[in-house]
């Protein structure tokens, strides 16, 4: 199967879902293919497309660990490295909102770890930076003016829900991450941050 120019993997990003309209048995197949070809990008996409159907938590563990084992160096920064509860939900809730005008703030967020805790496994913080969203995950886990939550529990930057939410205006991004942080909570996530 050949897919076009346009939704290409390597020219997509998560929320575009360029496998979206494959069977699940095309999107087997182009998980195989991808991880026979070393393929980051096509793999990620296909491991990305059966979250967002929900498949189970185990399918997708293994499907993450086949992939770093013959693609580490594709792989794109969006995907996840690690199963997260919930995924699907939280796209949905940070394409709910949209950049007006460009700037040199980027809002992020950081999954949490919270396997000690009666909340769940996982927790998030909302940021916003001039950062990028993995330098600021960087010196949040460095010291540099560290929220305390991302200090000592961050685990990784999820870039995917908020790619679309890069280089706004600072007053936007204020907005922005108060109420990504607020519709979350109201979600039932647990939310670090969001200020």
């Amino acid at each position: 199967m050949k897919i076009a120019a346009k939704t290409r993997p390597d020219r997509c990003t998560p929320a575009d879902r360029p496998l979206g309209g494959l069977d699940a048995a095309a999107l087997r197949a182009a998980l195989e293919r991808a991880l026979a070809q070393s393929d980051g990008p096509g793999g990620a996409h296909a491991i990305h497309e059966l979250w967002m159907r929900g498949e189970m938590s185990l399918t997708i563990e293994r499907a993450l660990e086949a992939l770093w084992a013959v693609a580490a160096d594709s792989i794109p920064d969006w995907l996840p490295m690690r199963h997260v509860e919930r995924l699907p939900e939280i796209y949905d809730i940070a394409l709910q909102f949209g950049r007006v005008a460009k700037g040199r703030s980027n809002i992020y967020l950081v999954l949490l770890d919270y396997e000690d805790s009666c909340s769940g496994p996982h927790g998030l913080y909302v940021g916003m930076s001039q950062y990028s969203p993995v330098q600021r995950f960087d010196q949040h886990k460095a010291g540099i003016r560290a929220a305390g939550s991302v200090l000592k529990r961050g685990l990784e930057v999820l870039t995917g829900p908020t790619l679309h939410l890069q280089h706004l205006r600072r007053s936007e991004a204020a907005r922005i991450e108060e109420g990504l942080a607020e519709v979350l909570r109201g979600a039932g996530f647990l939310v670090q941050g969001g200020h």
